[in-house]
């Protein structure tokens, strides 16, 4: 049973989903520190006149956690999102798969960054084709706040004996405790695959609506190389 954890993001990139394809378990860590100007409230799309930003305006006080920051509605995100993406993506191959997406993120009222995150990250799992359960933190009870002892523990919640991690882990983890509990622990290691884009040469580390605009229900065999 592999199990893996990461924070909610906004729109993510294509190596977090195949981080939640290749798990048994994904769980969304929305109860600790938020980060500012990271990817828990932005992502990236490509454009006529190079890359863009999808900012979500949130109103962070240091040190709340992800599932506290409160998003700034009096800021008018989702109306410059909605043409963003209109105006970037309404002649793309695939623009009806994800049109009732954007429309519910840009239509309904979202208080909370992680509840917004959390929705988008399921409802993208799903249209790709990936059916890993996905799972909320704060749900599943209290864990440790020392990050190893929080990613052992939940692992031990699922009866994982795997725990996958991003190639990043290797600079912080430390492993021997997981060893210690019985748990063998991977690294993800993700190659960018090429694309056909709209606007030119390809530009890899774009939300992977980029990818479904543009290849649809292809988009999972790509993204998976």
């Amino acid at each position: 049973m592999i199990v893996s954890v990461h924070q909610p993001q906004y729109l993510p990139w294509l190596g977090y989903f195949d981080k939640i394809e290749q798990a048994d378990i994904f769980v969304l860590l929305d109860n600790v520190q938020f980060k500012k100007n990271e990817w828990q409230n932005r992502n990236r799309i490509k454009t006529a006149n190079g890359l863009q930003w999808l900012t979500v305006p949130v109103m962070y006080k240091h040190p709340q956690l992800i599932n506290e920051v409160e998003i700034n509605n009096r800021d008018k995100w989702q109306h410059r999102q909605r043409q963003a993406i209109i105006s970037n993506y309404r002649k793309a191959p695939c623009w009806s798969l994800l049109e009732g997406l954007f429309e519910e993120i840009f239509s309904s009222k979202w208080r909370y960054i992680s509840q917004l995150n959390i929705f988008t990250v399921s409802r993208l799992a799903g249209i790709l084709g990936i059916n890993t359960p996905v799972y909320i933190a704060s749900e599943l009870g209290e864990f440790s706040e020392n990050p190893d002892e929080r990613l052992i523990a939940i692992t031990k919640h699922f009866d994982g004996d795997t725990y996958l991690a991003g190639s990043g882990g290797r600079e912080y983890m430390e492993t021997a405790k997981y060893v210690q509990h019985g748990i063998k622990v991977i690294f993800q290691e993700y190659k960018h695959p090429v694309y056909k884009q709209l606007f030119g040469d390809f530009e890899p580390f774009m939300s992977v609506v980029d990818l479904l605009f543009n290849h649809g229900h292809e988009s999972l065999k790509i993204l998976k190389g």
